[in-house]
């Protein structure tokens, strides 16, 4: 996909064999998982399906010891073929970006004309029990912002949950992020006709403000809006994310804080890999940057 917040216009990606092998994502994991207490391991991209070895790659992080969820972000291409394999690998469970359910919009969206191939991707995930699914719609003045009480109207009808996000000053849209940004209050706001009451259900530490709506139809959908510029959630944030070429992310929204690869090519070394690690987390400010650094489609979510 070419998605207008994500892809820059003439971007091209490509593979110079110098990502991190399952090997090393198995090691990496397993340390994490023994020596930090890591439970939970997302899988996200650019677009995680486009990797061949992604399923070996699921099975190898499914049998550590102590990881309790491995989920992933995808954009729902493949889905109708790979939902079977991604479960049976051992995927516990998925994210699919969803912008519109108009197949013009989200063509203008995305760059593709893919909207039948996402819907059956979700349908593919149900067949096959890797359930529950959650809808990710980045929202985009303009474009979708308006389109709300449809998706959510969807996601009460599919019974899966939707996460509406405020658009980030980062990216192809940064220059234009004032006039395309749609805090929570407004997404509220268009949805006040279609949505009686919300019930606020817990969080814990993840990044989504979680509510039950309760449909004027009738119907009930979960809820989460992911706020990071109306409501910062920088203090209670617990992620890690480093990059398919071993670079630390503390922020999605700041610069790379160094590269872990030292410590994991040729051979894992656990000692070089904490030092690296905890400099690279003492570069996490109290909050993200007014303006991202990153380029979503090599970072992911």
């Amino acid at each position: 996909m070419r998605c207008i917040y994500c892809r820059p216009e003439g971007y091209a990606t490509h593979r110079d064999g110098s990502e991190l092998t399952p090997d090393e994502i198995e090691a990496l994991v397993t340390h994490m998982a023994v020596n930090h207490g890591l439970r939970k391991v997302r899988l996200t991209g650019g677009e995680p399906t486009t990797r061949p070895d992604l399923t070996q790659i699921i099975q190898r992080v499914g049998r550590i010891d102590g990881i309790k969820d491995l989920a992933m972000t995808t954009n729902g291409l493949t889905l109708v073929r790979q939902a079977g394999d991604l479960k049976s690998s051992g995927l516990k469970r998925i994210n699919i970006s969803l912008d519109s359910l108009d197949a013009k919009r989200f063509a203008s969206i995305t760059g593709v004309d893919g909207l039948p191939r996402v819907l059956q991707g979700i349908e593919a995930c149900r067949s096959a029990g890797l359930w529950p699914v959650r809808i990710n719609t980045v929202v985009v003045r303009g474009h979708n912002h308006e389109e709300l009480p449809a998706l959510l109207e969807f996601a009460a009808k599919q019974d899966v949950e939707i996460r509406f996000i405020e658009l980030m000053p980062m990216g192809p849209l940064h220059e234009k992020w004032g006039e395309r940004y749609v805090p929570e209050s407004e997404m509220r706001e268009v949805l006040a006709g279609t949505v009686d009451f919300w019930q606020a259900l817990p969080s814990g530490s993840d990044s989504a403000r979680r509510y039950r709506a309760a449909l004027s139809n009738g119907r009930q959908a979960s809820v989460g809006f992911i706020t990071a510029m109306s409501h910062p959630f920088c203090d209670q944030c617990d992620r890690i994310r480093i990059g398919a070429g071993g670079e630390l992310y503390p922020c999605l929204m700041d610069q790379p804080a160094g590269s872990m690869l030292p410590a994991i090519r040729p051979r894992f070394d656990p000692d070089l890999f904490d030092h690296l690690l905890r400099n690279g987390l003492g570069k996490k400010a109290p909050e993200h940057p007014v303006r991202g650094h990153a380029v979503m489609i090599e970072l992911g979510g």
